[in-house]
């Protein structure tokens, strides 16, 4: 004997409609989401809400994550965070500690050089691949993203001593163009890895910067040196660009603890 459930798609009337009596019918089925998408879904929420609180330092290096607070600020299960947790601990976001649970990753100045020391070599890397590879959809991705970067406000509109968030997502998106022409997967996952890694740095840098940069001529003369498939001019300027976010930073973070400045990082940071 066949039930008949009334529904306002007429398609999925006529076939719910012939099944037995018997038989049930998933969520899904009727056109509803799974209570395991549901989860995914409050998970992926999770993890790139705290994502973005991490990259942008609203959530400080250091910091306790306390798993509690963390529910109720997101309104997501505790199951939900603590697998967000759990990635941004894989990705060098978060640190997990035994028995006292999680903690913004710290940063120090001998991590930044480290760091940029490594980015500058694997961007290089991505950059060449993308220059042998690119084409004229490339190139126009490298165009319109840097309109909008150049367009776009680098401080926060209501809050100059803070990276404007839309800024920040300009720019991962420029730098991202430059090398999405890149086919090899490795060296694409690490050099994601540590833009991210940079990120944060980057957003720290905003208060603390004692001196003027013209950031749109950088992105400028990089955007210039891809186009025209200048890969050793290309690597160069972007080698001088990341140095100088890093040395800014290290200057700006010894002479608040009224330490002499650590020694410059690269020949072409100024």
């Amino acid at each position: 004997m066949a039930r008949i459930v009334y529904l306002s798609t007429e398609n999925i009337f006529i076939r719910v409609s012939c099944l037995p009596r018997s038989s049930k019918v998933s969520p899904r089925y009727l056109g509803f989401p799974s209570p395991m998408s549901q989860k995914f879904s409050l998970t992926q929420e999770a993890y790139e809400r705290l994502r973005a609180d991490l990259l942008s330092c609203r959530l400080k290096p250091g910091e306790r994550l306390r798993i509690n607070d963390l529910c109720k600020l997101l309104s997501v299960s505790l199951g939900a965070v603590r697998e967000a947790l759990s990635r941004l601990t894989s990705e060098g976001l978060v640190s997990a500690e035994p028995q006292l649970g999680f903690r913004v990753a710290p940063i120090s100045a001998v991590d930044l050089k480290d760091l940029t020391m490594v980015r500058t070599e694997i961007e290089g890397l991505c950059l060449r691949h993308a220059v042998a590879a690119g084409d004229l959809a490339w190139e126009s991705r490298i165009v319109a993203a840097f309109h909008r970067l150049s367009r776009t406000p680098h401080n926060a509109p209501d809050d100059p001593q803070r990276l404007n968030d839309d800024f920040a997502s300009a720019h991962a998106d420029f730098h991202q163009e430059l090398v999405s022409a890149c086919t090899s997967p490795w060296l694409n996952r690490m050099r994601d890895m540590l833009f991210a890694q940079s990120a944060r740095y980057i957003a720290l840098s905003v208060p603390l910067a004692r001196r003027d940069r013209d950031r749109n001529q950088e992105h400028r003369e990089l955007m210039d040196a891809m186009i025209s498939r200048n890969a050793d001019r290309a690597v160069e300027l972007m080698t001088a660009h990341v140095n100088l976010t890093t040395q800014i930073l290290i200057d700006a973070l010894a002479e608040q603890a009224n330490t002499a400045p650590v020694k410059r990082i690269g020949a072409d940071a100024v």
